[in-house]
């Protein structure tokens, strides 16, 4: 009888699930795609995309060149209205975007681009939002010890409703158990999202690395990585970006929410993995060690760093279960995916590798993190504020 049960719970929710989806998911596809065939010539359309200033958000807007840019030297400067962005008061409102990276548009296809920019307010200094100013300056510093980094982007799939894609419309799917890494309409929620942006992200040249279902019904995950000093941030914001522009599509939303439901459901995390040249070389695992000391000495400084509302967030996601550390405590272990740092078996087995930092927030800022993980475990910083180097 207990197996009987078990099932009607998986069963059930399937029954009985309905979903929000936008409008504009429900126009034809097919007469645009009439238009998206007409030839372009030699005109080229740039997605210029950048920062908001919630830190989280992401906007974009779209120019024509004259031909395909080759380098970044190639895309002009652009401004836009940052009162309507929370970047700026209307009485002085442009706002600089500053050209940083450029990928290819899976959407409109070659040769048109996908430019990343930075945001720099009237005066020329960063916008407070614009995190990868500093962060850049940190990576060249340190450039000549190589520091990777891999990070785990998991999100939740959402009706526009914001409740959570195929969940029954009054209740809940069944408990936590199948759905992680989970294959059949019963445990995969939205697979055609997570395919779709794997092939744009391979197409745009995301250093995208894997994906999977997680443990929470319609959660997932994708990594990217490995990536080298600003390329991490640079990628995996244009990664999200194109989550974001692939659910537009399909009427969904995705969220990065880093505790999207209350109770006994599991959170979204950015675990980030690092290492240094050192580090990957024999006997590594000392200097991996090192830096896990550094670490716990400078843990609140990380926590601020790893959400956007410095660590409020995460105050409700770390809380000790469903697979984290407790935010207010720093731990470090073999394998052990309850604590701050993770040191994967095989690295321990091989002596050398990389770590696994597992309190970064889904909805943290790459450059943010990053940065902290050089500052503390490259610079040697251990002042609750970070340095301010000339």
């Amino acid at each position: 009888s207990k197996l009987i049960v078990r099932r009607l719970l998986l069963v059930l929710p399937l029954l009985f699930t309905t979903m929000a989806t936008s409008a504009s998911s429900k126009l034809s596809k097919a007469v645009k795609q009439q238009y998206m065939d007409l030839p372009q010539g030699d005109q080229v359309q740039a997605m210029y995309i950048w920062i908001d200033g919630t830190g989280e958000g992401l906007r974009c807007k779209t120019r024509t060149l004259d031909s395909e840019p080759k380098t970044l030297e190639d895309l002009p400067e652009w401004n836009f209205d940052g009162s309507s962005t929370y970047q700026s008061e209307g009485s002085n409102s442009d706002m600089y975007l500053i050209p940083q990276a450029m990928f290819r548009d899976p959407f409109r296809k070659d040769p048109n681009k996908l430019v990343l920019c930075e945001v720099l307010k009237y005066n020329r200094k960063p916008a407070e939002t614009n995190l990868r100013q500093m962060c850049k300056k940190i990576m060249g510093m340190v450039q000549n010890q190589h520091p990777w980094f891999g990070m785990e982007q998991e999100y939740t799939l959402l009706g526009t409703d914001s409740h959570p894609f195929g969940w029954p419309s009054n209740g809940f799917p069944g408990p936590q158990g199948p759905y992680y890494c989970g294959v059949g309409a019963d445990k995969a929620y939205g697979r055609d999202v997570v395919e779709a942006h794997y092939r744009a992200c391979l197409y745009a040249g995301v250093k995208i690395c894997g994906t999977n279902a997680e443990v929470m019904p319609a959660q997932w995950e994708f990594q990217v990585g490995p990536c080298e000093g600003i390329d991490m941030g640079d990628h995996l914001w244009i990664a999200r970006f194109l989550l974001h522009r692939v659910c537009e599509d399909f009427g969904i939303v995705a969220s990065f929410d880093p505790k999207p439901i209350p109770g006994n459901w599991n959170g979204a995390g950015c675990h980030t993995n690092f290492s240094t040249k050192e580090m990957r070389e024999e006997g590594g695992l000392k200097y991996i060690e090192e830096s896990i000391e550094r670490l716990a000495k400078r843990h609140q400084y990380h926590i601020r760093a790893y959400d956007p509302k410095g660590g409020l967030d995460n105050a409700r996601r770390l809380t000790g279960h469903h697979e984290t550390s407790n935010i207010n405590e720093f731990s470090a272990g073999v394998a052990n995916r309850g604590a701050s740092i993770r040191i994967p078996r095989s690295v321990g087995q091989e002596m050398k590798g990389y770590f696994e930092d597992r309190r970064p927030s889904a909805n943290c800022d790459p450059y943010a993190v990053t940065e902290a993980l050089v500052r503390t475990c490259l610079l040697n910083e251990e002042s609750e504020e970070p340095v301010k180097y000339k």
